[in-house]
């Protein structure tokens, strides 16, 4: 994530702005968690943070005898912490034993072994029904079952650790989110809360984990179910071209690379590109007397990418043709006034074209620059492109810090509009242009370490595909 061209390797003051605050899913913490793994902080140091924090809530609640229930993922490590650094009360730890246990949380139950910890392993429910007495007895339980891993229902032996702990008078302390069925009377939220009512804790993670880009942003992304066919992964439509003929298909070849199963190219411009479907428009430039024809192909387009080459004369166009459409990624010289607008609308301008589109200079300064994007009245989400992009949806604030000055070399914008409209067929258009935005920096990045010098835009899209898809970004 550290690879800022132009900008020191450091967050500049007032970055805390643009943190997000309240309730987080847990698709969105799992992007956060991997984010600040690639920054360098370890899940065991996280399991740490979680850990210690339980174990303070523990002593704060004044217990004398502690009962924590540990299931096998890293939510289970996080009660493990917290039984160590609650040695000194001698508490007990009911773990689900069997296969399956995270790494990181078999390493925390070794080291227990050395603790004045009384471990006592279940499989069944006969083996917690045994343990009835431990439950009666507790002050506190801390639910550290399941976390954010259950798929299905709740299976033995949790079921019964959660019967006897609603039958318990314990005070019942939930670690991040709580077992399904359980009481709870605190839920300990680490880093922000995932259910309403939490008390929150922090647990170390950096700000650039959860304000920039990351590898943890390709989770949300999902595989190509087996029985997929033609037209799951989206299609595209790029409407452009005439003036400059090779930036639609540009577009179109970072649509396909991303992931568009299908991608049309409306232009008066046919360049020989066998995996694009061209749909010939008459004249030299895109002119009011196309708009029936394009209509037809906006129909049928998941995302319809408008600008890539157009000029200056086909904005009357583009206009028309916005509002037709449900999704639209609006690049180059479709950003000018008036704007264009469709149902749901993702603009992509470097500085220049953001000053024309609404009259205000982003300035340099990554703060104010950031401010000036999210406060513009853009009807929509933006990315602005810079050595460092940002990318606002009028409330939320992201930067991008992949990229390398390479890339300055023209063409690369049409590529990045073609992979955010391809994203933008899956998702939603503020994590599309996220990931867009990192991926085609990264692409950048990694031919710059084979090439050093002379990038091609048409270099881009093969990268892409690794980097999405592949080792490249993983």
């Amino acid at each position: 994530m550290r690879h800022m061209h132009g900008e020191p390797d450091v967050l500049p003051p007032g970055m805390a702005e643009f943190a997000e605050t309240g309730m987080i899913s847990h698709e969105r913490m799992r992007v956060v968690d991997a984010n600040a793994r690639a920054l360098g902080l370890t899940s065991l140091q996280l399991m740490e943070g979680a850990g210690r924090a339980l174990a303070e809530s523990v002593r704060a609640a004044g217990a004398g005898r502690v009962l924590i229930l540990c299931g096998k993922g890293n939510n289970g490590g996080d009660g493990m912490v917290a039984a160590r650094y609650l040695q000194d009360l001698g508490p007990d730890l009911v773990v689900v034993a069997g296969p399956g246990m995270t790494t990181e949380t078999a390493g925390q139950l070794q080291i227990l072994t050395h603790c004045q910890v009384s471990v006592h392993p279940v499989s069944c429910r006969d083996d917690v029904l045994a343990l009835r007495a431990l439950f009666s007895r507790a002050e506190v339980i801390v639910d550290a079952l399941l976390g954010t891993g259950l798929k299905g229902a709740v299976k033995e032996p949790v079921r019964t650790c959660v019967e006897l702990t609603n039958s318990s008078p314990a005070t019942v302390i939930g670690a991040d989110i709580p077992t399904p069925g359980i009481r709870a009377d605190l839920l300990l939220a680490f880093h922000r809360p995932k259910v309403e009512g939490s008390r929150v804790a922090g647990i170390g993670i950096p700000l650039e984990a959860e304000i920039f880009t990351g590898p943890g942003d390709l989770l949300v992304l999902k595989k190509r179910r087996p029985d997929a066919h033609k037209g799951n992964g989206g299609e595209v439509l790029v409407v452009g071209g005439g003036p400059y003929q090779g930036a639609p298909y540009l577009c179109g070849l970072g649509a396909l690379r991303a992931g568009a199963d299908i991608v049309r190219i409306a232009s008066p411009v046919f360049e020989p590109v066998p995996d694009l479907i061209y749909e010939p428009l008459e004249g030299k430039i895109i002119e009011a007397e196309h708009i029936e024809q394009i209509l037809r192909h906006i129909d049928r387009a998941d995302v319809v990418v408008m600008g890539p080459g157009l000029g200056d004369k086909s904005h009357h166009v583009i206009r028309a043709l916005a509002p037709h459409c449900r999704r639209a990624v609006f690049d180059a010289d479709a950003l000018r006034k008036p704007l264009p607008k469709a149902e749901d609308s993702l603009y992509t301008p470097h500085a220049g074209e953001f000053e024309r589109m609404t009259g205000k200079a982003p300035g340099d300064d990554l703060v104010p620059r950031a401010c000036v994007v999210r406060d513009s009245g853009i009807p929509g989400t933006t990315l602005l492109k810079g050595p460092v992009d940002i990318i606002s949806d009028g409330v939320r604030v992201r930067f991008n810090r992949t990229g390398t000055p390479l890339m300055t070399v023209g063409g690369t914008g049409d590529v990045l509009a073609g992979v955010a409209a391809a994203l933008f067929c899956l998702l939603p258009a503020f994590e599309a242009a996220c990931i867009a935005a990192y991926v085609n920096g990264r692409a950048g990045m990694s031919i710059e370490r084979e090439r050093a010098g002379g990038m091609l835009a048409s270099d881009l899209p093969a990268q892409i595909s690794l980097e999405l898809f592949g080792k490249g970004g993983r």
